[in-house]
């Protein structure tokens, strides 16, 4: 049976001259069906912004790939848009990279972020003391990735997110020479800075790189503006952060008013919000409910009943 690629979508919308892809993070499926019902393009899975949510574990490599992979099933399951996965350090060598390219290509997944840190010192972003492997045993990685992904699906995207320019042994320097590596030796489609200092960082890292780049907010003091980005010439805004701060903003807001008011901080909410599918002020592009689904199949099985 031909497989059909999920990467292909993914490839294009990186690719479309004098547009920014905005990449969200999805924080569970149905959250990523609301994205896309209000024009999301692509959504990133990530162990902190969905697996976190998920488990309330911390972003520090405890999740295992099975876990993570099955988080991006069920979202890209629910979704048109691309998914990208958050691979961290390949969760272990050469074969377990290997295993994991396989797994998200038979989840439906478009592509896979992996990390230039070690497996065993694994840290989120902008932590402290983050390091990273040689550059040799990072191209490995990549390489890993790559001919895994040749051999099922070269639509198939893989992402190389970079940390050396706040690693304890790396700089800014290292950071652009390893981006080029990765780009040029080990052949990754999309290569992404992780902590640019300021926007003459990002430029200089965009020179370095010839095809899909994107640079995180890093040490910026704001976050881009999708303007911004098209005129620094990157391929993708990273706003993975905005839908599960949203939640838990919104979340710590509402029950620090639950706290004072009780059911009165509910209907102060819904008022404030009564334009929304959820407070009845609008209709869910899809039935959210299953009951369309389930009419359609019991009013099929009821007829051949009758039939009978």
């Amino acid at each position: 049976m031909k497989r059909t690629s999920a990467g292909n979508k993914l490839r294009r919308l990186l690719r479309r001259p004098g547009r920014v892809l905005a990449v969200l993070g999805a924080p569970n499926a149905f959250h990523a069906k609301i994205m896309e019902a209000n024009g999301v393009e692509a959504c990133f899975v990530g162990t902190s912004i969905t697996g976190g949510n998920y488990t309330g574990l911390p972003d520090l490599g405890v999740l295992s790939m099975t876990e993570c992979v099955g988080f991006a099933k069920w979202i890209a399951q629910s979704v048109k848009m691309p998914v990208i996965l958050d691979g961290d350090t390949g969760h272990g060598g050469i074969m377990a990279v290997r295993r994991l390219v396989q797994e998200c290509i038979d989840a439906g997944l478009a592509g896979l972020r992996l990390d230039d840190q070690p497996l065993e010192q694994k840290r989120r972003t902008l932590s402290s003391g983050i390091s990273i492997i040689s550059r040799a045993d990072a191209i490995t990685r990549y390489r890993a990735a790559v001919d895994a992904r040749d051999e099922i699906d070269p639509n198939f995207v893989i992402m190389a997110q970079c940390y050396a320019r706040n690693a304890v042994n790396g700089g800014m320097a290292e950071a652009l020479a390893r981006l080029r590596l990765y780009e040029k030796t080990a052949g990754v489609d999309w290569v992404q800075l992780e902590a640019p200092h300021s926007i003459d960082e990002i430029k200089r890292a965009r020179r370095a790189v010839k095809g899909p780049f994107s640079a995180m907010k890093g040490e910026l003091p704001r976050p881009l503006t999708l303007a911004e980005h098209k005129a620094l010439g990157l391929n993708a805004a990273w706003y993975t952060f905005i839908p599960d701060q949203v939640l838990k903003i919104s979340a710590w807001s509402f029950f620090q008013e639950f706290k004072k008011k009780d059911i009165q901080a509910w209907n102060e909410f819904t008022a404030a919000h009564a334009d929304t599918p959820f407070t009845g002020g609008a209709k869910l592009p899809w039935d959210a409910t299953g009951m369309t689904e389930l009419n359609r199949w019991e009013a099929k099985y009821a007829t051949k009943r009758k039939r009978r």
